[in-house]
């Protein structure tokens, strides 16, 4: 009799059980962990080289300024820059060929001639700047067969690098020629030019 209730009390014991540990320690469940974002790295534009020699040809448009009067002006030029990174520094002589005229023929420029300073921003493929230096100009002036004179010449060009060796850009840039050759004319014009170079 006595192993028959200790027997009923085992089972017992043992059915029991799993409702005594249904109300046991819970055991938490981890936050999922959520990574930071990786930083985003800010790169700076590249650069170009700009570093070299040039020679090139330009074509373009004048026009004669206080003196009415416009034409067509062309040639070559040549030089050589320093890249120093961002900035890039220069030096260039421009020859042209001129055919601006006045409107009643009074006042002819025939040869334009400039030797100027760069100093530009390299934004990679591309070179924006600023120039200035002394120009010479001649042609006829108030009668005046091959008059001539020294001015000064100030402008803004952009170049753009279509490969390691060719850049094509364009300039404006203005002349200034006070009594251009002792005729009490000061002559003023303002040129629009494209150009394209090799570079070497």
């Amino acid at each position: 009799m006595k192993r028959i209730a200790a027997l009923a009390l085992g089972t017992a014991a043992v059915l029991a059980a799993p409702t005594a540990f249904a109300g046991g320690p819970v055991v938490p469940v981890a936050e999922p962990v959520v990574a930071a974002p990786a930083p985003v790295a800010v790169v700076a534009p590249a650069t170009g080289d700009w570093n070299g020699g040039y020679l090139g040809a330009q074509l373009g448009y004048a026009d004669g300024g206080d003196v009415d009067g416009d034409g067509a002006l062309g040639g070559i030029h040549g030089g050589y820059r320093w890249d120093l990174g961002r900035t890039v520094l220069g030096v260039e002589g421009a020859y042209n060929s001129a055919d601006v005229s006045s409107d009643d023929d009074a006042i002819k420029l025939d040869n334009l001639a400039t030797l100027t300073g760069q100093v530009g921003y390299d934004l990679g493929r591309t070179l924006v700047y600023a120039k200035g230096g002394v120009a010479y100009g001649d042609g006829d002036f108030l009668g005046q067969d091959s008059a001539s004179d020294y001015g000064y010449t100030a402008g803004l060009g952009v170049d753009y690098q279509l490969n390691q060796n060719w850049t094509v850009g364009g300039e404006v840039s203005t002349y200034v020629f006070d009594d251009f050759d002792d005729t009490g004319v000061s002559y003023n014009p303002t040129a629009v030019q494209l150009k394209a170079a090799y570079n070497f």
